[in-house]
């Protein structure tokens, strides 16, 4: 069964038994490692900053001063940005999911957004409220906030369930099942190094 929940609330959920897994892009960042277990990696997909086109705007802190930034609370692209960004002069708004941040960009409220380049493609820019927007910048790496990867997030304690989530996804690795649905449905490697 699937259960929806806000993302920030996804770990304290996922410990009170609320649900069994996390399968929500979530990073394997050391921060979270602390709190839950992680499968094996699902995908890796890269961190990027979305602004209207032509706004010359990019992923630093100096050329956000001033600015209004909008993420999904309780994200990694939260942290970083309130890492970096929020003590150089930018403003950074959490918002309670993706969608509000979407329409406050395209209501001119915010100057950017940042967030997972895959939910920013497909759920924004190649929809018909992102036209007249685009990526800003090129990929943000940092692996101490940014994690190598989103993997299923599971309590420390369920060691069989996770045990049998690695070997299915090593199994799906192996007999070429990951490599054809990628190419099914994204048009570069999505699992990364």
């Amino acid at each position: 069964m699937w259960v929806e929940n806000d993302f920030d609330g996804m770990i304290p959920a996922l410990k009170a038994k609320k649900f069994d897994g996390v399968l929500s892009s979530m990073s394997m960042t050391p921060q979270r490692t602390e709190q839950i277990a992680f499968s094996s990696k699902l995908f890796n997909t890269p961190t990027r900053l979305v602004a209207k086109k032509g706004s010359n705007i990019l992923p630093t802190a100096e050329s956000l001063k001033g600015k209004n930034v909008g993420v999904e609370q309780g994200t990694i692209q939260e942290t970083y940005a309130k890492t970096y960004w929020v003590p150089k002069g930018v403003t950074v708004t959490p918002y309670q999911n993706q969608d509000q941040v979407y329409a406050d960009l395209t209501s001119g409220r915010l100057d950017a957004t940042l967030q997972d380049a895959v939910q920013a493609e497909i759920g924004f820019l190649k929809t018909l409220r992102g036209a007249g927007y685009d990526f800003a910048g090129k990929d943000i790496v940092d692996p101490k906030i940014l994690g190598n990867g989103a993997g299923i997030g599971l309590r420390k304690e369920d060691t069989d369930l996770k045990a049998k989530i690695d070997k299915a996804i090593a199994d799906i690795i192996k007999d070429g099942t990951y490599k054809k649905l990628e190419k099914k449905y994204f048009d570069f490697d999505v699992y990364g190094s």
